[in-house]
């Protein structure tokens, strides 16, 4: 299965929330998709497809296809503490989430196609791969040749801060401190759903 790559608005209303971010589309028509979207609306999802679409819902915000989230999960398992919160950490320390996190895309999908583009380093050293685990103490900056894209410069410009990230908007470079606890993590998850889908 490819990645998707249509309208983000569509998605967004299926799970009745902007999980992409801010969307004016999605605040003039916060219902359902589709013709019966506003009669699907009052429709009662049974507890299996509550749990299914909270784990869609995760997958489309951190951008993770089916294998690659099925990789993760298990490798959340195997570590120490819960499982649903050790999800999110991995999928927080992804390297295309922290670009995000820093500032310097204004998407998870824009991070991902800076780091795809030879646009970020981390350690020093040019990484292409989105899903590469960043750790405690590793940094994270924008290349020499890439600091002057437009799209780089106006995401900084409006970039949120977050206590587990130390940015430096002048030379573009973030240190990861340390993993985030679940507590630290705005996105609207309800990670306990996908524990008792994979529980199964």
């Amino acid at each position: 299965m490819a990645r998707y790559t249509g309208p983000t608005t569509k998605i967004a209303r299926k799970f009745g929330e902007p999980i992409f971010g801010s969307d004016k589309d999605f605040e003039k028509r916060n219902y359902p998709p589709g013709q019966h979207g506003l009669a699907a609306k009052r429709k009662k999802s049974k507890e299996y497809g509550n749990q299914l679409k909270e784990k869609q819902k995760v997958k489309y915000m951190y951008g993770v296809l089916e294998r690659q989230f099925h990789n993760t999960y298990d490798k959340a398992s195997r570590m120490a503490g819960q499982k649903g919160e050790n999800l999110i950490v991995l999928l927080e320390s992804r390297l295309d989430n922290v670009v995000y996190r820093m500032g310097v895309a204004p998407s998870r999908a824009a991070a991902r196609q800076l780091v795809s583009h030879h646009h970020i380093t981390l350690n020093g050293k040019v990484c292409n791969i989105p899903s590469a685990t960043v750790k405690a103490g590793d940094v994270v900056a924008v290349r020499e040749r890439s600091k002057s894209l437009e799209v780089i410069q106006n995401s900084v410009a409006s970039a949120s801060k977050y206590s587990w990230i130390e940015f430096d908007p002048q030379t573009l470079t973030g240190k990861f401190l340390n993993a985030p606890v679940r507590a630290e993590v705005p996105e609207n998850i309800n990670e306990q759903l996908i524990v008792d889908l994979y529980s199964k």
